[in-house]
């Protein structure tokens, strides 16, 4: 069977940094790109980053380009997402998925086929 199990979430304070484990037990990890979205409260889903399944590429959108950097182990079948200089405008619901193909075509949601459950990351001013 095939899940991915998001990783606790947090509570920050302004500029402070978190990093997020997600890993994916049951997973063909190696076959799939993997990325990371978000979603404030109200809001549509945010695709953020993705990474290729050799970790070679990424991709990240201008929100959090600079700040936010992806990451993976293939041998633990584990993605990260570490976070720094975080805002409170990063608050929101965080979520790690697997694309349909091993290489970042994109960072749109219907494009993801497996999904974790969602993380909460809350920043504080």
């Amino acid at each position: 069977q095939v899940h991915v199990v998001e990783p606790g979430g947090g509570l920050v304070q302004a500029g402070g940094s978190l990093r997020s484990p997600c890993p994916a037990p049951g997973l063909l990890f190696v076959a799939y790109a993997l990325a990371w979205f978000r979603q404030p409260p109200g809001k549509e889903r945010e695709g953020m980053s993705c990474i290729s399944w050799s970790g070679v590429e990424t991709v990240y959108s201008d929100s959090v380009k600079d700040r936010f950097t992806i990451s993976r182990d293939n041998t633990k079948n584990t993605v990260y997402l570490q976070m720094n200089s975080l805002k409170p405008e990063d608050t929101a619901m965080y979520y790690c998925a697997a694309h349909r193909y091993s290489v970042c075509l994109d960072i749109q949601a219907p494009d993801y086929v497996h999904w974790g459950q969602g993380t909460q990351v809350t920043v504080s001013s």
